[in-house]
């Protein structure tokens, strides 16, 4: 096949600023080559050695809990090697990943999951946590079937994302987000021209595409690439009304086909596992709708300004409880990303690519270790109580 050369050479030492008058809707070897490149799942070596060799270590913490990170298509021999590099003198530890409605084990022998629902009292889409025993998956065909359904219909806010921007019939989502973000019209064009490349080659693409790569962060990761031909203010200019026209999808994308909370819960219930819900501060109400979970996540990168207030009202209702209840547990997220960190500098999120796996720095926060103690909690005993319930 002849590809077409691209608008602009990669080595070029200046990149557009502007958006050019006539902008090729062809598409050429540039783009194949990196949608090849966006949607791989093989790491090559650099990409091997930012996963295996962490810049931080922490060797002065023995216990490292992380029940709330995603590898995504990360091997998980690395992760375990990037792990115990950063905690050298880890003595206990309970490390299980949740990636987004799909089932995965760090050590062989827990598995968990982070499972988007929807909770019919206040009408939103929520998440929550799965932890199990890796035994008690032996029979979760149910569950296993309800994520699939789930991870497919998440995937598909994807191809939402891109009709809102291409499609003639949506454009007024469009529209809608130039408003806000006061974007004018050569903007929007370039937006919509490389988003309707990156549908062609999604289209041609999607059955050898990884299930991995199906999801928004696909569009994000191909604009980024285009820092090669365009200066990078133009490109965060894009990047800016990509998501406030994500925002405007999320609104509009209905969660009725997205399985009840309570179906979640009695599933995960029936096998043993474990339940846990992250970041509330996304979705306040949850905690007033007395869910059957066992623990709060108190602290997530995304979310920490009410971390001491969480506490204090888990604390609260624990004392509060009839007798014979279970407590309900305090958990912190790290919430990384590991895909973030193979990314090209200039392309990382300078947020996320902080994260860590086991890096919590609420447990060791002096004001948050007066809530924690009073609440009679730290790494180590929620680890000895979750493992009790998990079996």
């Amino acid at each position: 096949m002849q590809y077409l050369q691209t608008e602009a050479s990669a080595d070029q030492n200046i990149r557009a600023l502007e958006v050019p008058q006539i902008l090729s809707e062809e598409l050429t070897e540039w783009d194949y080559e990196t949608y090849r490149r966006i949607t791989t799942v093989e790491l090559n070596e650099i990409q091997e050695e930012r996963i295996r060799i962490p810049k931080n270590t922490f060797p002065r913490q023995d216990t490292v809990v992380a029940m709330h990170w995603h590898p995504e298509f990360i091997p998980m021999e690395m992760i375990r090697e990037r792990v115990c590099t950063m905690f050298p003198n880890k003595s206990q530890e309970l490390i299980i990943p949740t990636n987004h409605n799909i089932l995965n084990s760090y050590d062989g022998k827990y598995t968990g999951v982070e499972v988007d629902c929807f909770a019919r009292p206040f009408n939103r889409k929520v998440q929550i946590l799965l932890h199990f025993e890796n035994s008690r998956l032996e029979k979760a065909d149910v569950l296993k079937s309800m994520l699939k359904h789930t991870l497919k219909y998440r995937s598909s806010q994807l191809f939402e994302l891109i009709h809102s921007i291409v499609d003639p019939n949506l454009d007024h989502r469009l529209q809608a987000a130039g408003k806000m973000y006061g974007a004018d019209d050569d903007l929007l064009r370039f937006v919509k021209v490389y988003t309707r490349k990156l549908e062609r080659l999604l289209v041609e693409h999607e059955s050898e595409t990884p299930q991995d790569h199906i999801k928004n962060k696909l569009l994000a990761n191909y604009f980024d690439q285009l820092r090669e031909i365009y200066d990078d203010r133009l490109i965060k200019r894009a990047q800016f009304l990509i998501q406030k026209v994500k925002k405007i999808v999320k609104k509009h994308f209905s969660p009725d086909y997205f399985y009840a909370i309570e179906e979640f819960i009695e599933e995960t219930r029936m096998l043993g596992g474990g339940i846990v819900i992250p970041h509330p501060e996304q979705f306040w109400p949850i905690l007033l709708a007395e869910y059957d979970v066992d623990g709060i996540e108190a602290w997530n990168p995304q979310s920490q300004e009410y971390t001491e207030f969480l506490i204090n009202v888990v604390n609260l209702k624990n004392k509060t409880q009839l007798s014979g209840q279970r407590p309900i547990l305090i958990f912190m997220g790290d919430d990384c990303h590991l895909s973030e960190k193979i990314k090209e500098p200039q392309n990382q999120n300078k947020e996320k690519v902080k994260r860590e796996v086991g890096f919590q720095p609420a447990w060791d926060d002096l004001a948050i270790r007066k809530s924690l103690i009073v609440a009679n909690m730290d790494r180590q005993k929620l680890i000895e109580e979750y493992l009790a319930r998990l079996g």
